[in-house]
């Protein structure tokens, strides 16, 4: 144990699913104090319920949200789809940071870190719906990063493609030969990252040494976008 985040109270979000299992293994190493709460994060009345489950004040949020993506053609695009994209990632996103961003602002200090995709950065074609829902919840902590800055409370976003989880990149997909090629030509790193390094730049997000950093949409992604 290093002690990275030693005595820091986190909240990890849909800690069962997406980047939670491997960021909340990391952050209890790192010496955290990690209320992990599985499944979807309601949105509405629920909400009251979730946050009092939870419990607090949290030095650290970390808001991991994931929908499976829904492809196909734009003129296909199922309404349920769409909705259910945006109830599961961008409403809850919203909700929690206008829920624990105040809080940490009146404590003169804290950390939200979104983990959020690089889709949206370059646009994926049969990916629209998906790529709509992540690029508000990247514009959302782009405006509410700035918002809180005086504050002392960061909030920013791993926005990530090509890492290793269940619902994005399961093994058995990645060890395709076809998946395989399919790397070659579109990731220059021609790899999919360890869930651990993705966790890793989450970490430094929610750690002291990010202080300086706000509002930011940061690509992992291994070359496959460089923009923000």
């Amino acid at each position: 144990m290093n002690d990275r985040l030693a005595d820091k109270k986190v909240l990890v979000t849909q800690s069962d699913d997406y980047m939670g299992p491997g960021i909340e293994a990391l952050f209890q190493n790192e010496g955290a104090k990690v209320i992990a709460i599985p499944g979807v994060v309601p949105t509405g009345d629920k909400f009251n319920d979730y946050v009092n489950t939870a419990g607090g004040p949290f030095d650290i949020v970390v808001a991991n949200l994931a929908h499976a993506p829904c492809n196909g053609p734009t003129a296909n695009i199922d309404n349920n789809d769409w909705r259910g994209m945006f109830d599961t990632m961008v409403e809850p996103l919203m909700c929690l940071v206008r829920h624990y961003a105040p809080i940490m602002a009146s404590a003169g200090q804290g950390k939200i870190v979104a983990i959020t995709s690089a889709a949206p950065l370059r646009g994926i074609p049969g990916s629209t719906a998906y790529c709509s829902a992540r690029g508000a919840q990247n514009a959302f902590v782009r405006a509410s990063g700035l918002e809180f800055a005086p504050t002392n409370v960061q909030i920013n976003a791993v926005a990530q493609n090509y890492v290793s989880n269940p619902v994005y990149f399961p093994e058995e997909l990645v060890s395709t030969e076809k998946f395989q090629n399919h790397l070659k030509r579109n990731v220059p790193r021609g790899r999919v990252a360890k869930t651990s390094e993705s966790a890793e730049l989450a970490l430094f997000l929610a750690s002291d040494k990010s202080d300086f950093i706000v509002g930011q949409v940061i690509p992992f992604s291994g070359g496959w976008a460089t923009n923000t």
